[in-house]
């Protein structure tokens, strides 16, 4: 395994953007682009950081220094021994923001990258500048211990007994997680970020995440947070991300009919909206950020 703390050796998705790994190992893939405040996007389970190519694009152009990240164990990201900790997680986000020398950062997560970002704060609140969640829930406590069990086996089973690739679930996963109104730019992003997944570091997400448990950490946000809804959401509904937003102080809430639960590839130019408008008003709160790799020589 390369032991240096850049490995510049992966392409970019999004138009215009460099892209890198940042060691130690796990080492962790990210596209950048832009100058200003960095601004950071976390992936749901089931994507990585080619999902949030029109945000970073919209928000270099907006000045600022816009990343994404593929969580450990998701595209060009490497796998790791052992079970999935949320608490590794977090630490790895928290080089990630180190790697562009700044202090606080925005941080954007959807699904479970919502769910990194709560696990973040609970470790590291002094690192954020603003906190957006987009199709949320913080906690699994309200599913059964069979109910768990059954969320695990729908999907593993047809990865480890029946024999299939991501790439065969994909379009099916898709069609039950977004509106009816994706466009077929939306589909056909989402389809192939949940083809590239990596099965055993997946499956190994699935589990953890049936874990986890974050809703005591609402209380105890006190930065400017937006929670976003989509009108058609089947895994997060409006009366769930409502009720998170309830949950957090001063929280703003704002739903973005007609979208399913890949609200930010099925209506990008509302979400960059929603997004940018709440942004601007905090924009300074976050640090100006380096390029790594200029700071790695």
């Amino acid at each position: 395994m390369n032991s240096s703390p850049l490995t510049p050796d992966i392409a970019p998705y999004a138009d215009g953007a460099k892209a890198m790994r940042i060691g130690p190992a796990p080492f962790i893939a990210v596209d950048y682009i832009g100058t200003g405040p960095l601004v950071i996007f976390l992936h749901g389970i089931g994507g990585d950081r080619s999902t949030w190519a029109h945000q970073l694009t919209a928000f270099a152009e907006a000045g600022y220094c816009a990343v994404a990240w593929d969580a450990r164990g998701y595209g060009d990201s490497d796998d790791y021994d052992g079970p999935l900790s949320f608490t590794d997680i977090a630490d790895d986000l928290a080089r990630v923001i180190d790697a562009f020398a700044v202090d606080k950062a925005h941080i954007v997560g959807t699904s479970m990258g919502g769910r990194i970002s709560l696990e973040f704060f609970a470790h590291h609140p002094d690192r954020f500048a603003t906190l957006t969640l987009a199709g949320v829930h913080a906690s699994f406590g309200h599913f059964s211990p069979e109910k768990q069990k059954a969320f695990v086996a729908a999907r593993s089973k047809p990865l480890i007994e029946d024999g299939l690739e991501p790439a065969d679930l994909a379009p099916g996963a898709i069609d039950r997680l977004a509106g009816p109104r994706a466009s077929e730019d939306a589909r056909t992003r989402a389809i192939a970020a949940a083809s590239r997944l990596h099965k055993h570091s997946y499956i190994k997400t699935v589990e953890a995440t049936t874990q986890f448990d974050r809703e005591h950490v609402l209380a105890e946000i006190d930065v400017p947070t937006l929670v976003i809804g989509g009108e058609v959401d089947p895994l997060t509904p409006p009366d769930m991300t409502r009720k998170l937003a309830a949950d957090i102080p001063s929280a703003e809430y704002h739903m973005i009919y007609d979208v399913g639960h890949l609200g930010n590839l099925e209506n990008p130019v509302e979400f960059n909206r929603l997004l940018d408008q709440f942004l601007a008003r905090f924009r300074d709160r976050a640090n100006v950020a380096a390029d790594p790799k200029i700071l790695a020589g």
